[in-house]
């Protein structure tokens, strides 16, 4: 590395989600001069919806001039729900920090390069630790529906309260920092409003602007929102000397441009941020990428389906946004996901849960339950408060199917790499649905690209850069470092290599504290 040149900053981070907030803290106290390059906007409380009606405030649309947090990407063989903004995903994020079971770890896409369980051991600690995650206080209807389901099931054991990036503290009043020896920001308790996901307007979730990214300004990170890279050049053939990070301003259709230089580069968009802007970085600023840029992209074999209930005293709003965890088998997982009262947006893209081989089938079975129970799918249509009477189930495996992003003629897009193409039929998850529904007295409903399209949906698409021991096997090698390019580096979703199974916030975070802990301080 050329040690003579004047760099503007020592590594630029690109994202601010749980990998570049982590990047940011941990380079930042080993002496490197840090920026972050976040696309989407910082947001305050007040910042935050009420009710996600409240599109312009929720959803990030730029064309539409919609700045929120929440973006909603559709391709061929997935509909993906991801987070925007200044600490990334954890703003829609539903708190929970699962550690994944021994499956995820012994994966054959990557045990071979390390013994990951207890490699990765003290660093989910020291995750759970900055983000101070604590079991969730109280059982609420959607809970005690699941644990009846549990009971059914004969898995009553393997039912267990969700661990939360939360603070239980007294709603409403405002204490000073109750976690880091007064050094974090001030904090208000849970009220237990359910509205997680449309931004804690209370100042009681963990987010990363609270843990690690206040951390990091603090010792001298500097953030810069409502910045979209476009393009990073390496000063020299392999990055040694340095690289030039172009970006552009993305509130704005005409908004000014810039760039910065700077010795490392550390790669945090996520997978649809990190991926789509290496495919094309490929073709011309860093043609030496690994030809796996795009591949080995896991759903995390996910499945949303809604329950809409039709007796008027139960309320599915009340709690965090997931408080509970089944494990219906070894590799299966079902959680009920809840919104706060009259975050009813989703209504309008849903249809009657079934399943078939084809579109045609789809939609006879459709219209065949429409015939056959009109004042239920008419209940569904026009429930007067949708969140406070619905109950999403998600539910994961970590059965391993792959899909590969390319770049095409109309921008990123998908194809089948192996395994079978992920579905949104699975049958266990729609079982356990119709189980779930009579127990609460309700219908299962899922999203109308699921019913007609036969595209599932997924809040966790992770890979797309996986770890292998060369550019033949991967983009990056076991410590985060590209193929091709010094000190250069990839820590986010896409770097995860094997299906977790669980929500797996808490798994980029251990991933990223590792790839850190690796790089020495600064000389």
């Amino acid at each position: 590395m050329n040690a003579k040149r004047n760099f503007d900053f020592d590594f630029i981070i690109i994202g601010s989600g749980f990998g570049g907030s982590v990047s940011a803290l941990r380079l930042s106290q080993k002496g490197y001069r840090v920026l972050v390059l976040e696309k989407g906007k910082e947001l305050k409380t007040d910042d935050f919806p009420r009710t996600n009606w409240n599109l312009k405030r929720w959803m990030w649309i730029p064309l539409l001039r919609f700045f929120g947090f929440f973006k909603l990407s559709f391709f061929r063989h997935v509909t993906i729900l991801s987070g925007v903004g200044v600490g990334g995903g954890s703003l829609v994020y539903a708190n929970t920090l699962p550690v994944p079971k021994d499956e995820f770890f012994q994966s054959k896409s990557w045990a071979h390069l390390a013994d990951w369980k207890n490699e990765l051991r003290p660093y989910y600690k020291k995750a759970l630790d900055m983000l101070k995650a604590s079991p969730n206080p109280r059982l609420e209807t959607g809970d005690l529906a699941l644990k009846e389901l549990a009971g059914q099931i004969g898995r009553t054991d393997h039912f267990e309260v969700a661990d939360v990036a939360v603070f239980f503290g007294e709603p409403e009043k405002e204490v000073p920092d109750p976690y880091y020896g007064g050094e974090g920001p001030p904090r208000s308790g849970c009220r237990f409003c359910g509205g997680c996901m449309t931004g804690c307007r209370y100042n009681a979730k963990n987010t990363l602007d609270k843990n690690y990214l206040y951390f990091a300004r603090k010792k001298g990170a500097q953030v810069q929102a409502e910045s979209e890279v476009y393009d990073v050049q390496p000063l020299s053939e392999d990055g040694s000397d340095g690289y030039r990070v172009k970006w552009k301003r993305s509130t704005s259709y005409f908004g000014r441009k810039g760039s910065f230089t700077t010795r490392g580069i550390v790669f945090s968009g996520g997978v649809l941020g990190t991926v789509k802007l290496l495919l094309k970085l490929k073709r011309h600023s860093l043609p030496a990428l690994s030809d796996k840029v795009g591949a080995f992209v896991r759903t995390n074999s996910e499945s949303l389906i809604g329950i809409t209930c039709f007796d008027k005293s139960k309320s599915f709003s009340d709690g965090v946004a997931i408080g509970t965890i089944l494990h219906t088998d070894e590799h299966s997982h079902l959680e009920p996901v809840r919104y706060a009262s009259g975050s009813g947006f989703w209504r309008l893209l849903l249809a009657p849960m079934v399943s078939g081989r084809n579109v045609a089938v789809r939609l006879g079975k459709m219209v065949g339950d429409w015939i056959r129970h009109p004042l239920q799918n008419l209940k569904v249509l026009f429930v007067r408060d949708f969140a406070r009477r619905t109950q999403i189930l998600l539910f994961m495996q970590t059965i391993d199917t792959t899909l590969r992003f390319g770049r095409g003629l109309f921008g990123m897009g998908t194809s089948i790499e192996q395994g079978k193409n992920p579905t949104a039929f699975i049958p266990e998850a729609q079982q356990l649905a119709k189980q779930y529904a009579k127990i609460v007295n309700g219908k299962p409903v899922t999203l109308i690209t699921e019913t007609l399209g036969g595209i599932p949906t997924t809040a966790h698409i992770l890979g797309g850069c996986a770890i292998g021991q060369t550019a033949v096997e991967g983009v990056i090698d076991k410590s985060h470092r590209v193929f091709g390019y010094k000190n250069m580096y990839i820590c986010d979703g896409s770097a995860v290599s094997a299906n977790p199974g669980v929500n797996p916030s808490l798994t980029i975070t251990a991933l990223t504290e590792r790839a850190m802990d690796l790089i020495p301080p600064k000389k």
